[in-house]
């Protein structure tokens, strides 16, 4: 049987408690907390993240959101176990053309392949003026869909770089927070 020893018991209660439940702690004790918005839908309900030695332990609802007071739906309460599913890919996959299996790939890869292709699709339907030479700059090919949790600075960030940057004329980023 576990005995504490004497200079580290806990004071008994008037409650029937055992010594072992009294000297028992939440495991968010001592965790880091990091407020965050819930990444399912537009509402944008506040989460709060707990971590202790930089693994993720917890995410609960944030009472002190205004907007949802603590309360979390079954998606946004399910979000730890989204985060440390063991079945969760952890890697890219990539399957080429008419291929039956997937590869696995290095990010450099990827983001190599992505800049390619924006580049090659960019550089195909760049239209520097219209009939009348009105100056255009645009490019109507390539859209951008944000989150509904995105907010303002990185929205911004998203029209710099695609509508001003590269001339993408679809933008839309579902912007409610």
């Amino acid at each position: 049987m576990f005995r504490f020893p004497l200079t580290q018991r806990p004071k008994t209660s008037r409650e029937p408690f055992s010594l072992q439940t009294l000297a028992k702690a939440s495991r968010l004790r001592g965790a880091t907390v990091t407020e965050g918005i819930c990444p399912y839908c537009a509402v944008g309900c506040g989460q709060l993240i707990f971590s202790k030695g930089g693994e993720l332990i917890d995410i609960e609802g944030d009472p002190d959101s205004p907007i949802s007071g603590g309360h979390l739906c079954p998606k946004g309460a399910n979000a730890y176990q989204l985060a440390v599913n063991s079945h969760r890919v952890k890697h890219v996959l990539y399957r080429a053309p008419y291929s039956d299996h997937w590869e696995t790939k290095t990010m450099e890869w990827v983001l190599e392949q992505i800049a390619q292709r924006v580049k090659e699709t960019r550089d195909a339907d760049f239209t520097a003026r219209d009939e009348q030479g009105r100056l255009l700059n645009s490019v109507r090919s390539i859209g951008t869909l944000g989150g509904a949790t995105i907010d303002n600075e990185e929205n911004y960030l998203i029209k710099k770089l695609f509508g001003g940057g590269l001339g993408v004329v679809s933008i839309e980023n579902q912007a409610r927070i």
